[in-house]
C-alpha cells in the first residue's frame, strides 16, 4: 500500500513538474507586436478623419490630448490621448512609466487606422511595476478596441518577458540607458519651466504636440514634434517606415529635477523591432541628431 501511495506522489509531482514547465514556456512565447490595426475611417480629407478618430476616443472615456502632423509625411498624422486610471497606474509606478502616458494611434490618408498596444508599450516603460497595473492597462485595451477596432497586431514581435529590460542588440541602450538624460535642474518646477519655454520658441525647430504633468509626482512627459528639414522626424521615419506614425511623436520626459529623453537607439528600435541591422543603418545618423534636438529643448550647453 506504501509502495503504491508513493508511486501515485511521484507521479503527481512529475504531473506538476510538466505542467511548470508547460507554463513557463508559453510565458516565454508570449510574444507582443507594438501596433493593433484598426478599422478603417472614411472622410473627405485627412483632417476630418482625424475628427474622426478623436469623437471615437472621447466616447470611450479618453482625454484627447495633441494631434500631431509629421511635416514632410502629409499623408499621415497621430491622435494622442490619454486615461484617468492609467495616469494613476503611471504615478504610482514613477520614474520613466510616465512615457506610457501618451495613447497614439496613428491615421493614413486612405483611412487605415492603427494604434499602440497598450500591453507592449506599458511592459516596456512601466517594467516593474507593469503587474501592479495591468487592469488599468487591460481596461486602455479593452476600450481602444471598442473605439477604434481589434485587428492584428503588427510591427514585429517581442517577448512579452523581454520588455522590461528590452535592447535591440547587446551592445545598445536600454531605456534607462545613462544617455538618456540630458540636464538636471535643482528642482522640478525649473526643469518644467524650461523645456516648456524651449517648446513655445520652437527651440531646434521643434513643437510641443502634447503635455501631461503629474506636479505631486514631479513627473512629465512631452510629445515633440521635430521638424528640421534635414535631421527632422520625416527624413528618418520616411526611409525606415511611415506605416508606424503611431510611434510618433518622440518624447521628452521629466522626473524630479532631471530631463531626459529616451536614447534612439533604444526608441526606435522598440517602435520599430522588425527592421534588419541594414535598415537601421540607413538612419545612423538619426540617434544623434534626435539626442541633439532633445539637449536643446532641455537647455543643455553645447547644443
Amino acid at each position: 500500500m506504501r509502495v503504491g501511495q508513493s508511486g501515485r506522489r511521484c507521479g503527481a509531482l512529475r504531473s506538476l513538474v510538466a505542467a511548470v514547465a508547460l507554463w513557463m514556456l508559453a510565458a516565454a512565447s508570449h510574444a507582443l507586436s507594438p501596433y493593433i490595426l484598426g478599422e478603417r475611417v472614411s472622410a473627405a480629407d485627412l483632417s476630418a478623419q482625424v475628427s474622426q478618430i478623436e469623437r471615437k476616443l472621447q466616447e470611450q472615456g479618453f482625454t484627447v490630448i495633441g494631434r500631431h502632423r509629421p511635416r514632410g509625411l502629409p499623408q499621415y498624422a497621430a491622435v494622442i490621448a490619454t486615461d484617468p486610471g492609467l495616469l494613476k497606474a503611471i504615478g504610482q509606478v514613477g520614474g520613466p512609466a510616465i512615457l506610457a502616458a501618451g495613447i497614439r494611434v496613428g491615421v493614413k490618408s486612405d483611412g487605415t487606422v492603427t494604434y499602440v498596444n497598450p500591453e507592449y508599450w506599458a511592459r516596456a516603460y512601466l517594467r516593474g511595476g507593469y503587474d501592479a497595473s495591468a487592469s488599468a492597462v487591460q481596461s486602455v485595451h479593452d476600450r481602444l478596441a471598442r473605439a477604434l477596432g481589434a485587428g492584428a497586431g503588427f510591427g514585429g514581435d517581442v517577448p512579452a518577458a523581454d520588455l522590461a529590460s528590452y535592447r535591440y542588440m547587446i551592445g545598445m541602450e536600454r531605456l534607462d540607458a545613462p544617455r538618456s538624460e540630458l540636464r538636471g535642474f535643482t528642482s522640478f518646477d525649473e526643469a518644467l519651466r524650461t523645456v516648456q519655454a524651449s517648446l513655445a520658441q520652437g527651440v531646434g525647430a521643434t513643437a510641443k504636440v502634447y503635455e501631461v504633468v503629474l506636479p505631486e509626482q514631479q513627473l512629465a512627459v512631452f510629445g515633440v514634434a521635430m521638424n528640421d528639414a534635414e535631421y527632422g522626424e520625416a527624413w528618418w521615419v520616411g526611409k525606415i517606415g511611415p506605416d508606424h506614425v503611431a510611434a510618433l511623436p518622440y518624447e521628452i520626459y521629466i522626473v524630479g529635477g532631471k530631463v531626459y529623453s529616451p536614447y534612439a537607439r533604444f526608441r526606435i528600435a522598440l517602435a520599430w523591432p522588425a527592421l534588419g541591422m541594414g535598415q537601421f543603418m540607413r538612419i545612423v545618423n538619426a540617434p544623434d541628431a534626435i539626442h541633439g534636438t532633445m539637449a536643446r529643448v532641455a537647455g543643455a550647453a553645447g547644443n
